[in-house]
């Protein structure tokens, strides 16, 4: 167990009460990352019953260690988890209580799920006029797709990004790892403290933040429309490198291994050719700017082939680094959790589990200079905080002996 009198970081985000409905990876994201910059983030879980263990599904997901998810330590970190079970009418009281005194409310179910538990914007808005609601769905909260299912792959899919991932001899393939969910609760992030932002400023009244999977991802996408709308132009998979920018692309090196190389600045480009010994291609006035380079992409890339091809992995990063070329080794887990550059910052933290096993997980994301994320606790176990938070908003013990016998809690 972990102590819920564990002080908090004094981060930014202190005296911002929070209060995450969503399960699995977009809404739960957001309220880590409020929770590891100071915010008081309370997430509802369904409770176990006789049909399942309750809990935010994550617990169960990808590598357990007695039977939970390495996973949930860290998207739960610093959250107090509050069992409350939504489809009943005691557990809906529990949240419009918890929502009356919060600044965020978090949720990610399909759209006209809290509606339906009446806890919609309208219903706890009532009761608090400056609370701030962000929603994370698929498609969003309008529109003819509203009430479709979309998980993170769909709006990958949707978005545009799958397209243009892979080789163009092969179908599209996607990151391991729930990339479109990441982005959508970024985005959720910054528009809801953009709305806390105005409401502070400018009257005390709250709004409603809506972010849709597929366009947090599409959001991604550069001048893939223009360059559509313009010039017909649908830009599709090329593997290793990147559409009409040159030199970016992965290379074989002797020993079996892959490098980045990154030699597009005009500049740049030309000490990598004098790196590799092709002043010929370096010195070539044709070649002066990307526009030019891209006209010649294999040959150019043929020429960052060959030498890579003759030289080791360390040779080749010695090289470039002498030459002030970007270029980097592509890092397995190994290779992060001994780095110098990620231990000087920060970013692989040592911490302790329930029972007593240290374990590794990453830092915080963004720094700041005077008021740093951090993190106070991993992932709570199941209802670790109900009790307390409900004697917060005026329960008694005995409403709550009461709920938990009823299966609310």
């Amino acid at each position: 167990m972990h102590p819920a009198s564990t002080p908090p970081s004094k981060g930014p985000l202190a005296g911002i009460k929070v209060l995450e409905l969503g399960q699995l990876i977009a809404g739960p994201f957001a309220g880590k990352m409020f929770a590891e910059f100071g915010a008081s983030v309370i997430k509802i879980e369904p409770p176990a019953d006789g049909k399942n263990s309750g809990g935010d599904p994550l617990r169960q997901w990808r590598l357990l260690h007695n039977g939970t998810s390495l996973w949930w330590y860290v998207q739960a970190r610093n959250k107090k988890s509050v069992t409350a079970n939504l489809r009943s009418p005691e557990g809906q009281e529990i949240v419009r209580r918890l929502a009356r005194s919060a600044d965020i409310v978090i949720e990610n179910f399909r759209p006209g799920t809290l509606e339906k538990w009446g806890l919609g914007y309208d219903a706890l808005s009532a009761a608090n006029p400056g609370l701030i609601l962000l929603r994370l769905s698929g498609f969003g909260q309008t529109g003819p797709y509203r009430d479709q299912p979309g998980f993170g792959a769909v709006g990958e899919s949707m978005g545009g990004m799958r397209h243009v991932t892979g080789f163009p001899d092969r179908p599209p393939v996607r990151m391991n790892i729930s990339i479109g969910d990441a982005l959508a609760s970024l985005h959720g992030v910054i528009g809801a403290l953009m709305a806390l932002h105005y409401r502070n400023v400018h009257g005390g009244k709250g709004q409603v933040v809506d972010v849709a999977l597929y366009e947090a991802v599409f959001n991604m996408m550069e001048s893939l429309i223009p360059d559509y709308d313009l010039f017909g132009e649908v830009r599709q998979r090329i593997g290793t490198g990147l559409t009409n920018i040159v030199p970016s692309n992965t290379y074989a090196t002797k020993d079996g291994q892959s490098v980045v190389i990154a030699g597009n600045g005009d500049s740049i480009y030309k000490r990598l050719m004098h790196a590799i010994g092709r002043d010929d291609l370096g010195q070539d006035p044709a070649l002066a700017s990307n526009l030019g380079r891209v006209k010649r992409t294999a040959e150019i890339d043929g020429a960052i082939g060959d030498w890579a091809a003759a030289h080791t992995l360390e040779e080749i990063l010695a090289t470039l680094k002498s030459a002030d070329v970007p270029h980097g080794k592509i890092y397995t887990a190994a290779d992060i959790v001994s780095d110098p550059q990620y231990l000087a910052r920060e970013m692989i933290r040592q911490m302790t589990l329930p029972d007593g096993t240290p374990i590794k997980l990453p830092g915080v994301v963004p720094k700041l200079s005077d008021t740093p994320g951090a993190v106070n606790w991993v992932g709570p176990a199941l209802g670790e905080h109900t009790d307390e938070v409900l004697r917060s908003v005026g329960y008694s013990n005995e409403d709550i002996a009461r709920l938990r016998v009823k299966g609310a809690i």
